[in-house]
């Protein structure tokens, strides 16, 4: 059985009220909600946590009964304990997570968008529950099975935690622990277009959750499993109930890479 604890009003997004939400599996999850109307679930990525819709979700909701969870590992959530598999952390697991929150907050269909992890996590959730989605909107991804393949000298170079994340326990977690703020900054400034774009109070919320050891460690799992089981996952359901759909894609004037469809 789920339970639900109101933790006051959101101090970076006005009109949002967080809440810890224990699922069902046993893990707590913090939610920012706010708006009113049909369902809309928007879904962080690394290094980030829900606060990084906070220039859109107030104008979202104004239509939309917008969610913003932190997800397993991130923010505010609980950070379990990993397992050899890596298992805890594989995308499978994470996007159970995103519907047992919608169960417990009583929506049994909903609309999301998931950025970086969070599309990740959104792409396994349409696969495994067709009938929950409504309609979904993946930013900055591609399958991880073909950016793998893909990889290249540019590529490993632009994204080089990829390949530091996944690294045996406990070297990435030594080396990001000992100075979080560092690694932190170099990250995200590494991929901004827009000079100024993670504010001061925005770097200083996402640095907060990261001086955990736990989140660092779940992040080095959700990466892991990225590796390991969600390629195994994916592999066996990339050609189980295909079918030709019309898709829209938009590519950014300043996106990193090269784009692939």
């Amino acid at each position: 059985m789920s339970t639900l604890i109101e933790c006051g009003a959101s101090p970076f997004i006005p009109g949002f009220a967080l809440k810890d939400v224990r699922l069902e599996n046993g893990l707590t999850v913090r939610v920012a909600i706010g708006g009113s109307g049909s369902p809309l679930v928007l879904l962080h990525g690394h290094p980030q946590n829900h606060t990084t819709w906070r220039k859109v979700a107030p104008t979202l909701a104004q239509n939309h009964t917008v969610i913003l969870p932190d997800l397993r590992g991130y923010g505010d959530s609980d950070k379990p304990t990993s397992d050899p598999a890596h298992r805890t952390y594989s995308k499978r697991t994470m996007a159970q997570d995103i519907v047992m929150l919608m169960d417990a907050l009583g929506f049994s269909r909903f609309a999301f968008v998931g950025h970086d992890r969070g599309g990740r996590v959104g792409h396994r959730l349409a696969l495994d529950y067709p009938d929950r989605v409504t309609c979904c909107t993946f930013i900055d991804i591609a399958p991880t099975a073909t950016m793998y393949a893909l990889t290249d000298k540019s590529f490993a170079t632009r994204y080089f935690w990829w390949f530091f994340l996944i690294q045996p326990f406990p070297l990435p977690e030594t080396m990001i622990a000992h100075d979080p703020a560092f690694f932190l900054r170099k990250h995200i400034s590494g991929q901004l277009k827009i000079e100024g774009a993670t504010s001061q109070e925005a770097f200083n919320e996402y640095l907060r959750c990261y001086q955990n050891p736990e989140m660092i460690h779940a992040i080095c799992e959700d990466y892991r499993a990225a590796a390991t089981i969600d390629l195994d996952d994916d592999a066996a359901r990339r050609y189980v109930g295909a079918y030709p759909v019309s898709v829209t894609v938009a590519v950014g004037r300043a996106g990193n890479g090269r784009a692939t469809i």
